[in-house]
């Protein structure tokens, strides 16, 4: 979690009035450094979690306010494919999440595949799921300077290949 925290660090570094930043979550730690470092820099930045729809055990674990476990939730999303929130991450994410966002595989296939070809990222499809959230305008109204955490760029390339071919809203 303190490696990840880095992240927020550099954001805020280079734009110290973010009003949000939103991080792909899995079981938690990434989201947990990120948020973490950035509320003790700016007590009032908006923290999101962000996960696929098929495989929110963060957000319903929030809802319930302990840990729940869900069956292999099915997305491309294979790094956030977990099904229970991290044992130690957990009670950080609940302390910093201002809430934890959804986003749906076709969500993340067109801003996947808007990354590659109009910015030239590759950008695999869990690491693009906080830019699936803000594209897809899933933040609550009045969020105007947003750090999006973009992460890994591991996706075969058949997989790939395949959703570039595939019609799109990019």
């Amino acid at each position: 979690m303190a490696g990840q925290a880095t992240c927020a660090l550099e954001f805020l570094e280079e734009v110290p009035d973010l009003d949000c930043m939103l991080t792909p979550c899995s079981g938690g730690g990434l989201f947990a450094g990120v948020s973490t470092a950035a509320k003790s820099i700016k007590p009032s930045i908006r923290c999101y979690a962000v996960e696929p729809d098929t495989a929110n055990d963060t957000q319903q674990s929030i809802i319930k306010g302990e840990r729940v476990a869900i069956p292999p939730p099915p997305t491309i999303a294979d790094g956030l494919r977990v099904q229970t929130p991290g044992a130690l991450t957990f009670p950080i994410t609940q302390a910093n999440a201002d809430d934890v966002l959804t986003v749906t595989d076709e969500e993340i296939i067109d801003t996947m595949r808007f990354m590659l070809l109009r910015m030239k990222l590759l950008i695999e499809p869990s690491g693009v799921a906080a830019a699936a959230a803000v594209f897809f305008k899933k933040l609550p109204d009045g969020m105007k300077r947003v750090g999006v955490v973009l992460s890994g760029g591991n996706i075969d390339s058949d997989v790939l290949a395949r959703l570039l071919t595939e019609e799109g809203n990019t």
